[in-house]
């Protein structure tokens, strides 16, 4: 991912490189001796349940497998599972760790959230809300486990922690969304800064997106991405922020991996407390 900012009538912006990481569920499996892991699902070759709320940590959604204790839904909780079921036959005799894998995952879990909260591709990637995914542990997996689960998550890598979620997420992108579901950030540029919801205080919005290509295309190159988005940026955000004389815009594009995993979005942000 990248960013970039503008002011009107300045002629120099920085534009920084940062990466992005989508919540691919990659590192070490969680030890069951941990606390807040359920022995029964360390090792579990069933297919979990749907509809199942945890307490996830920033550092439980960055692992490839989870165990975590499922707690009341109307209780505390960071996340809510919404998709569950068994990869294709054809990844049968996949690797554990394999980019196929990775790649239904991404497709499956990405598109069934947007049909979960009630938003379109460009509100999906404005909230503070995210996915992520597990598989089995890997002792499982050797014994025939085929299982995926995606989980709505509140919050992302950009994000300092997880937020609570309400009793379900489900629709509550629909409509006019609640601030506390929208992305904004506090700081002076969007280049590397936390995510917060935009009920906090902040000095940017997430505003609009821009689409870069349809699904067949290849990717447009860095330089093609950042300035097609950039302009784009700059006549959405004066819009957006009603034609005053003097404003600051921000944009963020991605690169050749996230456009190879599917997205074909920019964001532009606006500098506003609103």
């Amino acid at each position: 991912m990248a960013t970039g900012a503008r002011r009107t009538r300045i002629a120099a912006a920085v534009v920084l490189l940062v990466t992005l990481g989508v919540l691919t569920a990659c590192g070490e499996p969680e030890d069951p001796k941990e606390p807040g892991a359920d022995p029964a699902q360390v090792d579990s070759v069933r297919t979990p349940m749907r509809g199942a709320c945890r307490q996830l940590t920033l550092e439980d959604v960055a692992a490839p497998t989870n165990a975590s204790k499922v707690v009341p839904c109307d209780g505390k909780h960071t996340a809510e599972t919404f998709a569950v079921g068994d990869l294709p036959a054809e990844l049968n005799d996949a690797a554990y760790d394999s980019p196929e894998v990775g790649a239904f995952a991404y497709e499956t879990c990405d598109t069934g959230l947007q049909e979960f909260l009630g938003a379109d591709e460009s509100l999906a990637l404005r909230t503070v809300l995210s996915w992520a995914w597990f598989r089995p542990s890997e002792k499982a997996w050797d014994e025939g486990a085929r299982w995926y689960r995606c989980d709505v998550v509140g919050g992302g890598e950009q994000s300092a922690s997880l937020v609570s979620l309400p009793p379900t997420a489900k629709g509550v992108l629909e409509g006019r969304p609640d601030d506390r579901w929208l992305a904004c950030v506090d700081g002076p540029t969007v280049a590397d800064s936390v995510k917060i919801p935009c009920t906090q205080p902040h000095d940017w919005r997430a505003v609009t997106t821009i689409k870069l290509g349809e699904d067949a295309d290849p990717y447009p190159g860095d330089r093609l991405s950042e300035v097609r988005s950039r302009d784009f940026c700059k006549k959405s955000v004066l819009a957006y922020l009603n034609y005053p004389p003097q404003y600051d815009f921000g944009f963020t594009w991605f690169h050749e991996a996230e456009w190879d995993a599917g997205n074909r979005r920019s964001i532009c942000w606006a500098r506003t407390s609103d």
